[in-house]
Formats: structure tokens, C-alpha cells, sequence
């Protein structure tokens, strides 16, 4: 395997293109037939198929409800083992809402031939559904 096809190296290459806002690197990291699974009970949350929807609904979906030039991502470590990565990133921005999103996350990745095949997400979906999807929530008890 080579830099381009290491299950490790794309996963890497894929969270620091989402750090670097680089569009094209995104959505060539996903096969076309990729799904990723994102857990709760979010409007977010199921399980997105194909690369156009992870990329354009899921992923860039978070576009309108963040604060542009304020998204930083870091990636704290992964761990690989065969055509499977698993990583771990924190995420922080400002919403449109006024709160600060800023939550530790972690995938579980799949790679084939060079691209993710599939994801399954897990992160801290109460603060999401605070900080993201406020309108979602009743003000006074916190519930949907």
C-alpha cells in the first residue's frame, strides 16, 4: 500500500481537509457508495448513503448553523487496524445561535481502495442537539 491507499493515511488526509476547508480533497475521500452512520435522535441523525449526501446534506449541512471562520478541528489520534481507522478529533465553533459547539468525537472508519467506504460516528449528541439544534428543543425543560 502507498500513501494514497493506506486505510490510516486517508483517514488522516480526510480530517485535514476538513480542518482546511478543502472541498475537493472531502468529497474524493468518500467512495460513491459510502455511507455514514450518525447516532441520537437529531435531525441529523440516521444513516447518510452515497458520497454526494454525506458531503453536501450531512457535512455540509452544518454550513448555515455554524459561524464562518470560526470551525477548527483537530485530530487527537487514531488507531488502524486492516481497512479499518478508528479516529478521534475534537470540533469547536460558533453557531449562528450564539453558543460555542465544542464537542470530542470519534469514528470508526472503513477504507477500501483508497477511499472511506463507511463511518460510524459517536459523539456527544446532547450537546449537539444544545448547541446546533436549538429550535429543536423546548426552552424551558430542554426537551424535544
Amino acid at each position: 500500500m502507498n500513501a494514497f491507499t493506506e486505510p490510516r493515511d486517508v483517514v488522516i488526509r480526510y480530517v485535514e481537509a476538513v480542518r482546511d476547508g478543502d472541498a475537493d480533497v472531502i468529497y474524493s475521500s468518500f467512495a460513491e457508495d459510502a455511507t455514514w452512520y450518525y447516532p441520537g435522535n437529531l435531525p441529523i441523525s440516521k444513516v447518510w448513503q452515497g458520497r454526494d449526501a454525506i458531503v453536501n446534506e450531512f457535512l455540509g449541512g452544518m454550513g448555515p448553523i455554524l459561524v464562518p471562520g470560526t470551525m477548527q478541528v483537530e485530530l487527537v489520534t487514531t488507531i488502524a487496524e486492516g481497512d479499518r481507522v478508528v479516529a478521534e478529533w475534537t470540533s469547536k465553533a460558533q453557531t449562528v445561535y450564539g453558543g460555542a459547539y465544542d464537542n470530542r468525537c470519534i469514528g470508526i472508519y472503513t477504507v477500501r481502495d483508497g477511499q472511506i467506504t463507511s463511518v460510524v460516528e459517536y459523539a456527544d449528541t446532547l450537546h449537539v442537539a444544545a448547541t446546533l439544534f436549538p429550535e429543536d428543543r423546548d426552552p424551558a425543560t430542554g426537551a424535544e
